[in-house]
This record gives structure tokens, sequence and C-alpha cells, in this order.
């Protein structure tokens, strides 16, 4: 009697197992297509990362700042910088003489999107001798904004050349 106890739970653990995963599938697949990214997002966010090389051209702190959230955060070997202040500080002490990027993957959900490419630039930087070089790789996280924009939330930098010891 004890067996036959523990076989009827059993048994309809799996057919509530078996019977719910037959429905499954097209929920699942619902949920991915209503939360993907529109080719418009695709569009502008593309737009949002082509206009903030542009403007890093131009030059102009408080026109690049633009492209990042308030409470922003950039990632990169020399340290973590918070908020528009802190890049303001660090934008204003720069010029970028040239600047291209790759993007090389686009993907998200809702308002929350990801970029990941490659980009190589020249700069030249306050007390440095001469301009600075330099290739690397950026994973940015942005956020879609109540006016349809996106504005750069996270982004992580990382040089193609190692550290000085």
């Amino acid at each position: 009697m004890k067996k036959l106890l523990m076989i009827i739970p059993l048994v309809i653990l799996l057919c509530f197992t078996f019977g719910c995963q037959q429905g499954e599938e097209p929920v699942e697949e619902a949920v991915a297509e209503v939360g993907a990214l529109s080719d418009e997002d695709v569009a502008a966010i593309k737009t949002t990362l082509d206009s903030l090389a542009q403007a890093l051209l131009a030059g102009g702190t408080e026109a690049i700042l633009e492209f990042f959230t308030e409470d922003t955060t950039v990632i990169a070997e020399g340290g973590i910088s918070k908020g528009r202040e802190e890049l303001k500080e660090i934008f204003s002490k720069v010029t970028y003489t040239a600047f291209n990027q790759t993007l090389e993957e686009i993907d998200g959900r809702y308002d929350l999107a990801f970029v990941r490419g490659t980009a190589s630039l020249t700069m030249e930087a306050e007390g440095a001798p001469e301009p600075i070089q330099g290739t690397g790789k950026f994973l940015d996280i942005l956020r879609k904004q109540e006016d349809g924009s996106w504005l750069i939330a996270i982004s992580m930098l990382v040089s193609d050349y190692p550290l000085p010891e």
C-alpha cells in the first residue's frame, strides 16, 4: 500500500509536467517575439551611436554627454566613472581627432538593449606629449527613454593593448 501511495503522486506529477510542456512552446515563442526590439528600435540605436561618434569628432563636451543617461556608468581600464558629471570631467580633457566604430551585434528586449562592437580612435589628451591611438572593444547597454530615444546607461571599454606594467 505504501508503494502505491508513493506512485500516485509521481504519476500525477508526470501528467502535469507533460501536460504543461505541450502548451509552453507557443507561449515562449510569443513572449520572445513580443519583447524583441523592433526594426525602428534597432535603427534608432544605430543612429544614436553614429551621432555619438560624430559628436566625439566635433568636440563639445555637452553635446557628447547628451548620449548618456544621467546615472550612466562607464567602465574602462582606468576605472569606473558614474554619472554625467564625472564623464564631463573626462571628456573636457580630451579631443578626438579620429574615431571609427563597427557595431557587431545589437539585441535587447522591451526598453533595454545592448550593442557589442569594436572601435579605433586617435585623441589628444591634456598632459600627453603626443596623440594617443587605440583600438578596442566595447559593450554598451542602452535604455529607451519616454520620448523613444535610446541613451547609454552603461558602457564598458576594453583596450586591445596590454596595460603597462
